[in-house]
């Protein structure tokens, strides 16, 4: 395998590393829906500042959300709301479906 190659794979796995947690995930989830404050997503976590913060960073630095700053508060946004598609592969897989959506989609094509 030469460099370009591993690079691109390495790649590829932190951002499936960084959305292997069931909190980042929720806030992919909610995230699709459009911009979110840091203090809505912490209420939708439950958790506190710090833990909720640490989930963010995760999943700024792989690249999946942008911070805004307007004042006091910090709103996420999804950087690549095509990345759920994802989840409708894993849902068919786990259904035993020998194709899922978006490959349909493909093939119609």
């Amino acid at each position: 395998m030469n460099a370009k190659r591993k690079n691109q794979l390495d790649t590829r796995a932190g951002i499936l590393k960084a959305m292997a947690h069931p909190t980042r995930l929720l806030v992919l989830e909610e995230l699709a829906d459009g911009e979110r404050c840091v203090c809505d997503l912490q209420t939708l976590i439950g958790s506190d500042m710090s833990t909720v913060s640490k989930h963010l960073s995760v999943l700024k630095t792989a690249g999946l959300i942008e911070p805004r700053r307007a004042g006091m508060n910090v709103f996420y946004t999804l950087m690549t709301p095509c990345l759920l598609q994802f989840f409708s592969c894993i849902e068919a897989a786990l259904a035993g479906l020998p194709i899922c959506a978006c490959a349909a989609e493909g093939a119609a094509e």
